[in-house]
């Protein structure tokens, strides 16, 4: 496992940087997962809803590392929540990605009009877990209340919770939950990607304080929040589908932020959600069938 390996609570290993490929088209997700595994990544983000599970798995076989050297998660989208769909979710993902055994396997969204079905969901993680069929599992998009709502009904402490998190919007109180029950932080848009989609909205990319830092280290922007977000023990899933970027994303290993850089990054949380908010997440608006392997 390489050296930038955060220990998850179950003493699994996970590598902290991974490639996402959320809204990666099918048809240049194998050929971003091929590039990234050659250049020395060993985590790929994927999800059931993404629908690139299987460009996935085929970028994992073509790039010839060998599978236990590399480490999967995906996600189990709203529509498959409940016990028996859910351990069926398993299957459709494992088919698709060719493997017998995912590495993470987390709950996509709380699901909060529906918070039955999705302790029901979590309850067939953890039935996987006890299996052998994955290594650890999680879940993604939670808030406190949620938290605390699953930690009461279910026996396995979830090993991550991908959020939202950039400079702009750090969920501070969320990570506090984290810490205190040992989840790791794991940052969905780690650079505020999702920053760059809304008009008249600052960009992280643009933000004099992270560029001032970067000139600093000879370092792009990006490359400073990717340092800022593993210097604080979080796991960050950076996407992209161009191979410079996907390069220079991997390329945060050779240099250390001060203090007074990482406070001044810290200072710059605005608060303000760049994705949906996780008590809008209903069946009826996001529901969506997943295909079968």
């Amino acid at each position: 496992m390489p050296k930038n390996a955060i220990t998850l609570n179950n003493g699994v290993e996970m590598p902290a940087i991974g490639l996402g490929v959320f809204q990666t088209p099918p048809d240049v997700t194998t050929a971003a997962v091929e590039e990234a595994l050659r250049l020395g990544y060993r985590h790929i983000d994927t999800a059931a809803a993404y629908a690139n599970e299987r460009e996935v798995g085929e970028g994992l076989r073509r790039s010839g590392i060998a599978r236990d050297d590399v480490f999967v998660e995906t996600k189990v989208w709203i529509s498959d929540y409940g016990y028996d769909a859910t351990l069926h979710a398993f299957d459709k993902s494992a088919g698709k990605l060719g493997l017998d055994r995912l590495d993470l396997f987390i709950l996509h969204q709380a699901l909060p009009s529906a918070f039955d079905r999705t302790l029901d969901a979590y309850r067939a993680l953890e039935k996987l877990l006890a299996d052998g069929k994955v290594r650890a599992i999680g879940v993604s998009n939670f808030m406190p209340e949620h938290l605390d709502r699953l930690l009461a009904e279910t026996s396995v402490v979830p090993a991550v919770n991908q959020i939202e998190l950039h400079p702009y919007f750090q969920q501070t109180a969320l990570q506090r939950v984290h810490a205190q029950h040992g989840i790791v932080t794991q940052a969905w848009s780690p650079i505020g990607g999702i920053t760059s989609y809304r008009e008249a909205a600052k960009s992280t990319f643009d933000d004099p304080t992270l560029l001032g830092i970067a000139r600093l280290h000879g370092r792009s922007a990006a490359q400073v929040m990717l340092r800022w977000h593993l210097q604080k023990g979080r796991s960050v899933i950076p996407k992209s589908t161009k191979p410079a970027r996907i390069a220079e994303n991997f390329d945060v290993f050779g240099f250390e932020l001060t203090t007074e850089q990482l406070d001044a990054i810290d200072a710059l949380d605005t608060g303000v959600r760049g994705g949906p908010e996780p008590d809008s997440i209903t069946l009826e608006a996001y529901g969506r069938d997943i295909p079968e392997a």
